[in-house]
Parts: C-alpha cells; sequence; structure tokens
C-alpha cells in the first residue's frame, strides 16, 4: 500500500509558527513516527507553498497510489484549481487539518476541496494524519 502526504502553504513552519496551535513539533519528526507506526505502508510526503505545484503532485500519484492525504493549509478555503485535481484522479484522498477549522476564523469554516475528498479529519493535532492513514489502510 502506498499514501502521498501533501501539505500546502506554511505547513513547512511546523513546530516554528503559532505553536499554541499547531505544537511545537516539526512534521519532518513527526512524519519519521509515523513511518516507524505503519511499516507495511509505504509513506511518502511532499510539501509545497505553491498552488500548482500541489497540483503537479496530485496528478503525478493519483493514479498510481492507494491514498493521498492533503491538508491544503489556506488553500482549502481558496483553491478551485486543487479541488479539479483530486476530482481528476482515482486515487481516494482525505483532507486532514491540524486544528479544528470550524472553531476558528469564519473564512476557515468553509472547504473547497471538502465535497470532493472522501472525508475530513480535523482538531486532532498532528495525529490527524495517523487517522487519515488508518482510515485508507483499512
Amino acid at each position: 500500500m502506498k499514501i502521498l502526504i501533501i501539505n500546502g502553504p506554511n505547513l513547512n513552519l511546523l513546530g516554528k509558527r503559532e505553536t499554541n496551535i499547531y505544537g511545537s513539533q516539526s512534521f519532518e519528526t513527526y512524519f519519521e513516527n509515523l513511518k516507524e507506526n505503519f511499516p507495511g505502508i509505504e509513506l511518502s510526503y511532499y510539501q509545497s507553498n505553491i498552488e500548482g505545484e500541489i497540483v503537479s503532485k496530485i496528478h503525478e500519484y493519483g493514479f498510481d497510489y492507494d491514498g493521498i492525504i492533503i491538508n491544503a493549509g489556506a488553500y482549502t478555503h481558496t483553491s478551485v484549481a486543487i479541488r479539479d485535481a483530486i476530482s481528476g484522479v482515482n486515487t481516494e484522498v482525505i483532507e486532514v487539518h491540524i486544528s479544528n477549522t470550524l472553531t476558528r476564523e469564519d473564512f476557515r469554516h468553509k472547504s473547497i476541496i471538502g465535497p470532493v475528498c472522501k472525508g475530513c479529519i480535523m482538531g486532532f493535532g498532528l495525529d490527524s494524519y495517523r487517522l487519515a492513514v488508518l482510515s485508507i489502510s483499512k
């Protein structure tokens, strides 16, 4: 089984940025732990602050992998291009957020990508990614 995790803009700053919301652990450290906890799954990771690069990565992996986990960051609320990329591939996609976006600013309450994803996991910190892996691997 192969799963790609995609993180969008500003998620390269995890562990440094707004630690009261996102925690103090870097995603790279978390990802190493995640791989150790799922030795039978080939986990890949990609992060970009650039919308078009995220679209290209969805196209690249969206027909061959068993799942994509995406935290599109701010693009969740704005990117028709990412939504269309998700719609255009066969691989199931799970939307993930570290914080519960419904308890934050009003503009974070609507997900443009959510309706074309299999599901959404939010509010469990970095553990949201583990829950998404479990969802795909069952």
